[in-house]
């Protein structure tokens, strides 16, 4: 695992130590019950040029600060800011886990408060907040895509990690497994034709194929359909790459050798990504 780095090593005030390098966790100011941790490089500078952002969304087991940690160093290398987003279990319903996986639970809007943290973030520190960097893994990257249907004109680049669980664009299925009902759910068409224009990563362990999570029939995050296009996380996300091929979207597909259902053992081929978004390679 990556040591996280801090740069608050050298910051000796009782109040900006916390806002330097890897931060202290902030409730956000948008709903309280939400709240998100940084990685703030040294590169920040309040009358520099604005950082870029990489949100990174956490799964089931709420690991926001293991990203973070995780993306440290790079964040320091790249002079990108790091943001970790946390939504607890539990939220009006002491059982649930799964609500912000798909964006909207009873009457909260989980697209809205990342949102709201991103501003807060960019009202704090000097970061560039009109389009970032998006990666999630499992339920994170369940809620990534979703999101991207919502808001690709604030996606400098969307990278989707192992989801069990996925809404395939196909008009003729129901919200969630389709596209079906999407808008009387949200209030908006989704934006598929902007999507094609942002870079896409699909992500996944080659070894990702237990199906004890996501082939539970009966409970609250299934829906009938949801094993039509195979019953592992692998072949699921093969499905969506040639789903958004068919739609126009290009896919860079990242399948990563001896690694299972391991969340900070795929984020290589994340930061990789992220990196050729950020530094592009002149073409000869």
């Amino acid at each position: 695992m990556a040591k996280a780095l801090h740069q608050s090593e050298g910051v000796k005030h009782p109040r900006e130590y916390y806002f330097s390098g890897a931060t202290t966790i902030f409730a956000s100011r948008y709903d309280q019950r939400f709240s998100y941790c940084l990685y703030v490089p040294t590169a920040h500078s309040p009358g520099g040029p604005p950082l870029p952002l990489a949100v990174l969304q956490h799964g089931t087991g709420r690991r926001g600060p293991q990203y973070r940690d995780n993306l440290a160093e790079w964040g320091e290398r790249q002079g990108c800011l790091v943001l970790a987003p946390l939504f607890p279990a539990g939220i009006e319903d002491a059982d649930d886990l799964h609500g912000f996986k798909f964006i909207k639970y009873r009457d909260i809007r989980f697209d809205h408060v990342l949102l709201a943290i991103v501003e807060e973030v960019g009202e704090r520190f000097n970061v560039d907040t009109g389009r970032f960097l998006l990666h999630g893994f499992s339920g994170g990257g369940q809620f990534a895509h979703r999101f991207a249907y919502l808001h690709p004109d604030r996606l400098a680049g969307l990278s989707i990690g192992a989801p069990g669980r996925i809404s395939y664009i196909d008009w003729d299925n129901p919200w969630w497994v389709g596209l079906k009902g999407f808008e009387e759910e949200f209030g908006q068409a989704p934006r598929i034709e902007e999507l094609a224009a942002v870079p896409v990563q699909m992500v996944v362990g080659a070894e990702d194929v237990e199906t004890w999570e996501i082939n539970n029939r009966g409970d609250a995050n299934w829906m009938e359909g949801a094993d039509a296009h195979g019953s592992t996380r692998v072949a699921r996300l093969e499905a969506m790459r040639d789903n958004y091929a068919a739609h126009g979207i290009s896919v860079r597909f990242d399948v990563v050798p001896s690694v299972a259902h391991e969340p900070m053992r795929v984020l290589e081929p994340v930061m990789d990504f992220f990196t050729s978004i950020l530094t592009p390679q002149e073409t000869s």
